[in-house]
């Protein structure tokens, strides 16, 4: 009987801890500063999408985007404009919270993410 106990109690205090990460997750401190440059001097945004991607996403959505936790993206784009992309990533929808990065990756990552079709 003490065995049972114990393990609900463990049970009980990881939700509460994965509970309170999810809450608290800022996304990646000062990712949104650094901008890459291509050859031609222009911004490549598609680079720091797959950057902010790999770090903020992909435990839920999978290390191709094709679906873990949360639903695939490597299509989204056909099912969803880059503004409801961009306006999903801001303020969550089902069982994805709010604000996991910031407004700016936000808007980088609802660019790149518009063009998976």
């Amino acid at each position: 009987m003490k065995k049972i106990w114990a393990t609900t109690g463990i049970n009980i205090i990881l939700a509460g801890f994965l509970v309170f990460l999810l809450f608290n997750y800022e996304g990646t401190p000062n990712a949104g500063k650094a901008v890459e440059k291509t050859a031609g001097g222009k911004t490549d945004t598609s680079a720091k999408a797959e950057e902010i991607a790999s770090t903020s996403c992909i435990t839920c959505h999978g290390d191709n985007l094709l679906g873990g936790a949360g639903p695939a993206l490597n299509k989204i784009g056909s099912k969803y404009a880059q503004g409801d992309i961009e306006n999903i990533i801001k303020n969550g929808k089902g069982a994805m919270p709010a604000g996991v990065i910031t407004p700016e990756e936000a808007k980088i990552v609802a660019a790149w993410l518009a063009q998976k079709k």
